[in-house]
């Protein structure tokens, strides 16, 4: 039970439906997510830090940089996620942040190295 009420808490946050919603396209770094989403560093690392505790989210380093992508083995949170994506038209900041995702090799660049 305790995944379930886990799962419906990581979706109650406008910040980590995002990060998910970009997560399900492509792997990305933090400063990939920040520019995307016109948000700040601390506050996208401190959601990936939960996302990945929570076992949503998995991390792999690649040269000096970390990326984020999606831990896809919980039926219903795929499901879920399917879902949103299905219906991306219905959600215009989600639907502005695929379009910004297209650029976001162009945020490599603002990363610290």
């Amino acid at each position: 039970m305790d995944k379930l009420t886990d799962f419906f808490k990581m979706l109650s946050d406008e910040t980590r439906v995002r990060i998910l919603v970009l997560l399900y396209h492509k792997k990305l770094c933090v400063c990939q997510m920040c520019g995307i989403m016109e948000e700040t560093q601390p506050k996208i690392s401190k959601h990936l830090a939960k996302l990945r505790d929570m076992g949503f989210v998995k991390d792999e380093r690649k040269e000096q940089f970390i990326y984020y992508y999606l831990n896809l083995k919980n039926k219903l949170f795929e499901d879920v996620l399917k879902n949103i994506i299905d219906n991306i038209d219905e959600y215009e900041t989600l639907k502005n942040d695929i379009k910004r995702q297209d650029g976001a090799e162009e945020y490599l660049p603002t990363c610290k190295r």
